[in-house]
């Protein structure tokens, strides 16, 4: 099965871009982003104050209006007095992978998008050190987005916009299993180059 997916993914990266209409020099983009995120859950009980978060990139164009997206994200929150202690925080950190959609406005060089990502992350909580002392491990959890590209120029693009996550996970604090319900919304900012 891993076999037969590679093979379909290779075939479909050596395929011309003439053939689904993607101008030579615009197959591929890497995109840097990165804004406050806002909790919308407690998180076994402690509210987080607001975060931030950065994620990077790399985008394959199939068509003009489609294409699909993986990289690597990474999202802080704090808290404060807890039973974790005094200015503990959360850190989610992983892997994205997911699909877009871009349309444009009419003639205009502005775009929308609308982008669906599944993630393997997990979530570490650390005292006030920096010491980690509980971690989730990797599971499956969701992204969604929305937002608008604005060109800069022939090979750069200004991408704004909103992004939701969710992960559910475990994790262990002195021997009690409790369950992370971790849901928040990211207002971001990117920069995209495109190759």
């Amino acid at each position: 099965m891993k076999q037969s997916v590679l093979l379909i993914f290779a075939v479909v990266l050596l395929i011309p871009s003439n053939v689904f209409g993607v101008e030579r020099g615009e197959r591929f983009s890497v995109e840097l982003n990165s804004g406050v995120s806002l909790a919308t859950n407690k998180l076994i009980g402690i509210k987080p104050y607001p975060g931030l978060g950065f994620e990077g990139l790399l985008h394959y164009h199939l068509v003009p209006q489609f294409g699909v997206y993986g990289g690597w994200g990474w999202n802080h929150f704090g808290v404060g007095k807890s039973f974790i202690g005094p200015d503990a925080s959360f850190e989610e950190t992983g892997y994205i992978l997911g699909v877009q959609y871009k349309q444009s406005f009419g003639d205009s060089p502005i775009s929308c998008y609308l982008r669906l990502a599944g993630l393997f992350n997990h979530i570490e909580t650390e005292n006030s050190e920096g010491d980690i002392i509980s971690d989730t491990k990797h599971g499956f959890g969701y992204q969604a987005a929305v937002g608008m590209e604005i060109p800069l120029g022939e090979k750069w693009s200004l991408t704004p916009g909103l992004k939701f996550n969710h992960l559910k996970r475990d994790s262990k604090f002195d021997d009690v299993l409790k369950k992370l319900d971790h849901n928040y919304v990211s207002l971001r900012i990117g920069l995209v180059r495109y190759f």
